[in-house]
């Protein structure tokens, strides 16, 4: 009986290592940012990245920094072992990245780890081979000062780990990522990022504006003169960095906010960003922003997330107000733009062209004119006539007014006989009921007790009258919903067709979003994209899908779909398919709702619209249709 009682025992250091990986190393991207966090806390000035596989096959991370004993490299893999904190107070006043002693522990109990590192000053320096946190070599060596790092075979020993890992071009972007992150914070070191034998980043030390010019200078290549520099200097908090001018706000700007040379996501704090450009940009796009906070580490608790990215700050209201006005006043003080003061009265002296004698008036200018001229007239001489008549042209021409007339019944003629297509969908003629008998409006069906007539309001309304008031059509979400359900369509049924680009387009990416984009290569195709590679980060867009209306912005659509995917994705086809098509959707109803539609024009959408899947609302929920009912009418007289 004593033994069934007795059943709680410690576990085996080798079974708790592997619980606590599970926490701090979820990825191969979790193990650059821990070896390269390492390197910098260590002094390293050049910090070597080497990815192979993935990260499944191997990561290398090589730095110049102080480097470790021998004895403190075997201690370093030991759980809590640190050289940060003593006792709980410092945990309130950490300057470095890690403290913890988790992450080495973590890494040796899934992978097979071999470290080199010398002290500058030693001759030799420590070779330790650890398996499954089995160390199974430990000696001398000759190596270079700093410390080296080769991680193999990640999750060699947790094959369920292993099996959950995403794709090569998921894992390769989220390593990127990372080097981002830490590449931003620290401008200061210089790092390179190798996949395979690929140079990815080459990144040299410099300021703060450099690197940033160096990460995303390819991406936006006028960056450089886009960036508004804003400071703020309190006793709760040192605020520098650099935020977008309004016109360079978009769908997939980057968005960085650090403290104390930590990468961070605080959403509230970027809700204090966007109000600081309210009404200075579209509700659609997002501003560009690289923020640094420097605070005092006693007021953030940064041990709040295994992966330290979500930090909680003492005084988080008084930060946000100090952020949302110190970017306010850069925008204001930066301003490009230049003002005019209304207010002054002072006349401006204009120069009359042509006139040599500024002190002299110059004379008023003498209209000299034919009272006797009558366009009208039929005479060969005298006045001069509204057309000279060459007796050598045909006769055909002469007769202008019998071609006018003629081009003119031509033209009616045409419009009785309208194609019965639009964009590649069957409609109904125009002289028969385009609406069908039954429509499940909102509120009401049109009254169809003789032919309708629409009416255009600001460009972008339709406006119809119902058996209950007055229906009111938004034409650019309209057209959203039509181009989703084509687009949708053809994406499920690869029958997307291609329209070949005369000249063809030259798109270039970043490193991390070249493998998002490897990974929707298929689903691009299907949809009508025709590219191939221009470059080991540039594709050359050779046909785009048939149905996007001329003048639409292929860059700025591809750039959607990944910044969509960045936010959205969640691995699964159908999330892929709906984001590739509601960006091609919003940008394709943008253009072509903001031509002006004839009375036929304005027919077609209204039969399409009801005609469609949901002819309420648009694919993120935000309504088509809304009824001005008899009542609401009167009521406003």
């Amino acid at each position: 009986i004593r033994i069934f009682m007795d059943i709680i025992h410690l576990l085996p250091d080798s079974v708790a290592n592997q619980i606590a990986a599970g926490e701090v190393i979820q990825r191969p991207a979790s193990v650059v940012k821990e070896l390269v966090e390492n390197s910098i806390d260590a002094g390293a000035t050049t910090i070597k990245v080497i990815i192979v596989g993935a990260g499944r096959t191997s990561i290398q991370v090589i730095d110049d920094g102080k480097g470790m004993s021998e004895t403190d490299a075997r201690m370093a893999f030991e759980r809590h072992a640190t050289s940060k904190i003593s006792e709980a107070g410092d945990l309130f006043a950490l300057s470095t990245m890690g403290f913890r002693g988790e992450a080495l522990a973590s890494i040796a109990a899934v992978a097979q780890v071999e470290l080199k590192t010398r002290l500058k000053n030693d001759e030799l320096g420590t070779l330790i081979s650890i398996n499954g946190s089995k160390v199974e070599k430990q000696e001398a060596v000759q190596c270079a000062a700093g410390t080296w790092f080769n991680v193999k075979n990640l999750f060699f020993n947790v094959p369920a780990r292993r099996k959950f890992l995403k794709s090569d071009d998921t894992e390769l972007r989220n390593i990127m990522t990372e080097m981002q992150r830490i590449a931003m914070a620290h401008p200061d070191v210089a790092f390179q990022l190798y996949n395979g034998d690929d140079l990815t980043y080459d990144l040299h030390a410099g300021n703060f504006k450099q690197r940033i010019v160096s990460l995303f200078g390819k991406r936006n290549k006028n960056i450089s003169h886009q960036l508004v520099s804003v400071e703020a200097n309190t006793t709760l908090v040192k605020l520098s960095g650099f935020v977008g001018t309004p016109h360079s706000a978009g769908r997939n700007t980057p968005q960085y906010f650090f403290v104390n040379h930590r990468y961070m996501n605080h959403p509230f704090f970027r809700r204090a960003v966007l109000q600081a450009y309210e009404r200075m940009i579209s509700a659609d796009d997002v501003p560009m922003f690289f923020i640094n906070l420097e605070v005092d580490p006693a007021s953030i608790d940064v041990n709040i997330h295994p992966t330290k990215t979500e930090i909680k700050f003492e005084n988080e209201r008084e930060i946000w107000s100090i952020i949302n006005i110190a970017i306010k006043d850069a925008l204001g003080k930066f301003n490009i733009a230049p003002s005019i003061d209304f207010s002054n009265d002072s006349n401006i002296e204009i120069p009359v062209a042509g006139w040599s004698h500024p002190e002299e008036t110059p004379p008023m200018p003498k209209i000299t004119f034919n009272p006797d001229y009558n366009p009208f007239k039929q005479e060969t001489s005298g006045a001069p006539r509204y057309r000279h008549e060459n007796r050598n042209e045909p006769a055909s021409l002469r007769n202008w007014q019998q071609l006018y007339d003629g081009s003119k019944a031509g033209q009616e003629n045409k419009e009785r006989q309208l194609p019965l297509s639009y964009n590649g969908n069957t409609l109904l003629p125009d002289n028969s009921d385009i609406f069908p008998s039954e429509i499940s409006a909102p509120t009401g069906k049109p009254d169809f007790s003789h032919k309708q007539e629409s009416m255009m309001h600001r460009g972008r309304f339709i406006c119809l009258s119902m058996q209950s008031g007055l229906m009111l059509i938004d034409a650019r979400r309209a057209f959203l919903r039509l181009y989703y359900d084509d687009v949708m369509r053809m994406v499920q049924e690869r029958s997307g067709t291609t329209q070949k680009l005369m000249f063809p387009e030259i798109i270039e990416l970043t490193a991390d979003d070249k493998c998002l984009f490897s990974e929707i290569e298929c689903e691009l195709r299907n949809v009508g994209f025709e590219f191939s590679e221009f470059g080991q980060y540039t594709y050359k867009i050779d046909g785009v899908p048939a149905i996007m209306p001329e003048g639409t912005d292929i860059e700025k659509i591809i750039n959607e779909v990944l910044h969509g995917l960045k936010e959205g994705y969640n691995g699964v086809k159908e999330t892929i398919d709906g984001i590739i098509a509601h960006s091609l959707a919003s940008n394709a109803a943008m253009v072509k709702a903001n031509g002006f539609m004839n009375e036929t024009e304005r027919s077609i959408l209204i039969g399409r619209l009801f005609a469609s899947s949901n002819m309420s609302n648009t694919p993120d929920g935000s309504p088509i249709i809304t009824i001005l009912t008899d009542d609401v009418i009167d009521k406003l007289f």
